[in-house]
């Protein structure tokens, strides 16, 4: 078991908002604790609503997180491209990119160790050859390096903004101009899950370029350039200008017409190959799900 002590600096503060202040759980996550009786204040458990006074101190227990081994599964892999050094997938919705505390299993991480033989070290076991990650519920391209010279020169390129990742998103609202968001992206302190425009101190400089693909009734079909990339970045940054991804309920995009998750789509990458110096792009066409849900607001 984890022990954490915190002393509160704060009169009349709800326990469960001192929590999320001061750690990076969601609500839920405390909720679940406290519910177990892994939360104290002073000694005692309390209900999450309890108000705390200054120089209460909350004793804060965590249950030692399980091993998580990665090994091979037969997963289907839709392979755009291979070579010696890299491959680039199409990546489907609904898979996590690699292991980790709540997804131990099943992932492109488990897929990737089933079909490829050899992938870079450089991230470790748990995420082999993983160059850059895409959402759970964002399907697309991603690159994946096989040999550590690769994934450096493939991660340097991330940096200096010369690999570049192009995305379609379909919002709620009409839009007719193109515009930039761009600001300091970090956590939600309201909502620990989401991430937020906040401060240089709390946040990482972020920037997204969106243009107008096509303008319907109710809706906007989006082109995406990250210029950085954030955690929940373009998802983010849409919500910060009050138009929602269709479909992304963490973000309030929820919609009748797509339930499965937030319509974007990584549909386009470029860069320069590590080690045949030229620069290599690759685009695809929006999945069937996706189209489906454009001939519907037709």
């Amino acid at each position: 078991m984890k022990k954490t002590n915190l002393t509160c600096d704060e009169n009349d503060i709800r326990l469960d908002v001192f929590l999320a202040k001061h750690t990076t759980f969601s609500r839920s996550y405390i909720k679940t604790l406290n519910d177990s009786g892994l939360i104290l204040i002073n000694g005692k458990p309390q209900k999450a609503g309890y108000k705390l006074k200054v120089g209460d101190i909350v004793e804060l227990n965590e249950k030692e997180p399980e091993k998580i081994s990665t090994e091979a599964e037969n997963i289907p892999l839709d392979i755009i491209y291979e070579d010696e050094d890299l491959l680039v997938i199409n990546k489907q919705t609904g898979l996590v990119v690699h292991p980790c505390n709540t997804t131990k299993s099943h992932t492109l991480v488990n897929a990737l160790m089933f079909h490829i033989k050899n992938l870079s070290t450089i991230n470790g076991v748990l995420r082999p050859g993983i160059v850059h990650r895409l959402d759970k519920d964002t399907g697309g391209l991603m690159i994946v390096a096989k040999t550590d010279a690769a994934h450096k020169i493939l991660s340097n390129q991330l940096k200096d903004k010369t690999l570049n990742r192009e995305y379609k998103a379909l919002i709620k609202g009409r839009i007719k101009e193109y515009f930039i968001v761009e600001g300091y992206l970090g956590r939600n302190p309201k909502n620990r899950e989401q991430m937020a425009l906040l401060n240089e101190q709390n946040g990482k400089y972020s920037k997204t370029l969106f243009t107008i693909d096509k303008v319907y009734d109710h809706y906007t079909l989006l082109n995406c350039k990250l210029y950085t990339g954030r955690t929940h970045q373009i998802r983010a940054h849409l919500k910060s200008v009050g138009h929602p991804i269709v479909g992304d309920k963490l973000y309030g995009g929820q919609d009748k017409i797509y339930l499965d998750g937030q319509l974007l789509f990584a549909y386009k990458i470029s860069f320069v190959h590590p080690t045949k110096n030229k620069e290599m792009t690759f685009e695809i066409e929006l999945p069937k799900y996706f189209k489906e849900v454009l001939n519907k607001i037709k």
